[in-house]
């Protein structure tokens, strides 16, 4: 079922994406659902077709991505106001440990990660466990465009139109049991294939690990990527499954997920084990509570340069309160940050 958001962070896409991030034949929001999604195939897709998206590179995706674009929901949830990022600066100004700690390392080394065959693993507190191909997994599923702003721990920021489907509906498939409070999410772990898992950058225990309370995982707005800019994910931001929770800081959108786990107990995080003091469990984006090292109160909206920063100020849950607030009542946030 189309969610859509009416709430005071929303806005219609063509109220908020200059024309010259799109190409002028991109279709209307008042066409059917069909009709767009066939109006917006990305390159790869015909050599006829473009992508909506100006100077998306050309994808290699597998047959289960190609055949759920027909179907795709597309829809702009975002903010009035705000440019989506290039493509360029979203896939190639990105952390991701696994394939080394500088911006542009991901883009530079995650090319030679085998995407497919891909599995997941769904299993603790369910009734129904397994193990799944992913184009067995996604089958369910009707991909739904979200656009959604991205906020860096670091203090930089995006906005980024995701591919995805809600994790509610997984969630009822699978049916969690009264015991499950919390989701932990796994990456996979290929040290062959991801150099930085060689490196021991930051004393980091592989794999990498996330974790969502039950109800957050729940919210319309959390969802499982699977694609970006109307493309499948490229492997540096993630391929070829993620989660984005986007009133949360950028490194709770675990990448490249190979186990989800509903479990009873709150799940201890890779940064939370690192750096409890500055990486907490919730990690809500909050301008009220500073990094230790930095202050959360503006941030660096991408492209920027030296000349034009491109700085503003952060908004309380990345600009979500209305849609996720109430999922904290009663939490003192500067103790469970």
């Amino acid at each position: 079922m189309l969610i859509k958001l009416s709430r005071p962070s929303d806005c219609k896409e063509s109220d908020i994406t200059p024309e010259s991030l799109y190409l002028s034949r991109r279709a209307l929001l008042g066409g059917t659902a069909a009709a767009l999604a066939v109006g917006s195939l990305p390159r790869w897709a015909a050599a006829a077709e473009v992508s909506q998206y100006a100077d998306v590179d050309a994808g290699a995706a597998p047959n289960w991505f190609a055949e759920k674009l027909p179907g795709t929901q597309w829809q702009a949830v975002t903010v009035k106001g705000e440019a989506i990022t290039p493509f360029k600066d979203a896939t190639h100004y990105n952390n991701f440990y696994e394939f080394g700690t500088d911006k542009g390392d991901p883009a530079a080394n995650a090319g030679a990660l085998p995407t497919s065959p891909w599995t997941v693993v769904v299993d603790g507190e369910v009734g129904k466990p397994g193990r799944y191909a992913l184009e067995d997994f996604m089958k369910p599923y009707q991909l739904q465009e979200r656009i959604y702003r991205l906020r860096c721990v670091e203090a930089w920021s995006m906005v980024i139109p995701w591919l995805g489907f809600p994790i509610s509906a997984l969630l009822k498939q699978v049916e969690p049991t009264s015991k499950a409070r919390y989701i932990r999410f796994e990456t996979l772990q290929d040290p062959k294939h991801m150099p930085g898992q060689r490196s021991g950058f930051a004393l980091i225990d592989w794999p990498y690990v996330e974790g969502l309370r039950l109800d957050e995982a729940m919210n319309p707005l959390a969802i499982l990527a699977v694609g970006m800019y109307g493309r499948e994910l490229p492997n540096q931001n993630g391929a070829p499954l993620r989660l984005v929770v986007p009133w949360k800081y950028g490194f709770k959108s675990i990448k490249s997920i190979v186990r989800i786990s509903l479990v009873e107990q709150q799940p201890r995080t890779t940064w939370q084990n690192i750096a409890p003091e500055e990486y907490g469990f919730y990690a809500n984006v909050n301008p009220t509570v500073d990094h230790p090292r930095w202050t959360q109160a503006r941030e660096r909206r991408l492209p920027s340069g030296l000349f034009s920063p491109n700085v503003r100020d952060t908004q309380m849950f990345n600009g979500y309160a209305d849609e996720v607030a109430s999922l904290y009542s009663g939490l003192d946030l500067r103790k469970n940050y």
